[in-house]
């Protein structure tokens, strides 16, 4: 087990860029997920069964984040689980990096319920949303439940601007957990047996079910950002399963592009999967470890202007690293239980 790569960090993205191999000048760019794991305020209490972050957890989170951001060392971060916005502010600081954009939609007074994701970067951010609620037509039934028809936890969605011109569309998602989805009362009270297995396989449909939703109304909005698009798209994400699950197929459809070519119009590809420097790959990569299995549940996703050999390729994913050594290192709470994933995207700088 290691991450992909030693976090020695990568050089930030940079107007003079480096020769392709067919000698256009591509200006690199890296971006980064990180899964926070409750980054919240120092005293503030977020969820009833965890306690608040006294003074030492809290500054011990913050550091140990800004240590981890300052080794990504990323021109775009997506982050998730975040509960406060000034305490994200706290850890992207403590990196000793600059972030001219720091944002988490949602939890610049505290997130409540649930968190937030979040986004810093380097580049010029032209637009920014936050979307909670599906498409027209794309609310889903959800068994004892009703009518599932809104994200959990919103999706920002933020068009970014590089120095040499070029734009891109960034899609930051935390997608329902796998957590059985257990009936309630009007107090949050559990309302059935969580010790019967086949309440408990109803609970998981629930949970299937929400999550499935989720990711066919993502899949709309990819679709809505890509079609007849030559504006490169980056999506990135706790997507809660693993990059060939059907819920992360029905956002990406990558697989449809082995049947139709004219798919990949709206496909998203796996990051790791067509990065073109494949040495620094791995048998396996993971970013989390559920009862010792491990799972890539945090990933990067890329539209086609990324894929290598593509005819509407504008540059290309140099490699991917996971980090992820802190996942033996210890459960203490001021850690994540997630790893960071990092990707190093090359893109065509256009003459001037």
């Amino acid at each position: 087990m290691v991450s992909a790569l030693p976090g020695q960090a990568e050089p930030p993205s940079s107007p003079q860029g480096a020769a392709g191999s067919n000698g256009a000048n591509l200006a690199t760019l890296a971006v980064a997920n990180l899964n926070l794991m409750n980054l919240a305020a120092q005293g503030r209490s977020f969820y009833p069964n965890q306690p608040p972050y006294g003074d030492d957890d809290y500054h011990r989170k913050i550091a140990w984040l800004g240590a981890m951001i300052g080794r990504l060392n990323a021109d775009v971060l997506a982050f998730e689980e975040v509960w406060d916005l000034p305490a994200l502010h706290s850890a992207v600081d403590a990196s000793g990096l600059r972030y001219p954009q720091v944002l988490a939609p949602g939890a610049e007074r505290g997130a409540q319920g649930t968190p937030r994701v979040g986004l810093a970067t380097r580049l010029a951010l032209e637009s920014v949303q936050s979307i909670a609620e599906f498409g027209p037509g794309q609310a889903v039934q959800v068994p004892e439940i009703g009518e599932h028809a809104r994200f959990e936890r919103p999706v920002l969605q933020a068009r970014l601007r590089m120095k040499h011109g070029q734009r891109l569309q960034v899609l930051v998602v935390h997608l329902k957990s796998k957590r059985p989805k257990f009936l309630q009362d009007a107090d949050g009270r559990t309302t059935e047996d969580t010790d019967d297995p086949a309440v408990v396989a109803r609970a998981t449909l629930r949970s299937l079910i929400m999550r499935g939703a989720e990711a066919a109304a993502l899949r709309s909005l990819v679709i809505g950002l890509t079609q007849r698009s030559r504006e490169p798209l980056v999506l990135l994400g706790d997507m809660n399963d693993s990059p060939h699950s059907v819920t992360s197929q029905l956002i990406a459809a990558t697989q449809a592009v082995a049947y139709d070519r004219q798919a990949r119009d709206t496909a998203l590809f796996h990051a790791w999967e067509v990065q073109t420097e494949p040495a620094v790959r791995r048998d396996m990569a993971y970013s989390h470890l559920h009862q010792g299995w491990p799972d890539l549940l945090d990933q990067i996703w890329v539209s086609e202007e990324f894929v290598g050999g593509s005819r509407f390729a504008l540059g290309d994913v140099k490699r991917v690293e996971v980090f992820n050594d802190h996942l033996h290192e210890g459960r203490e709470r001021w850690r994540s239980d997630h790893g960071f994933v990092r990707a190093l995207l090359r893109l065509r700088m256009e003459a001037a």
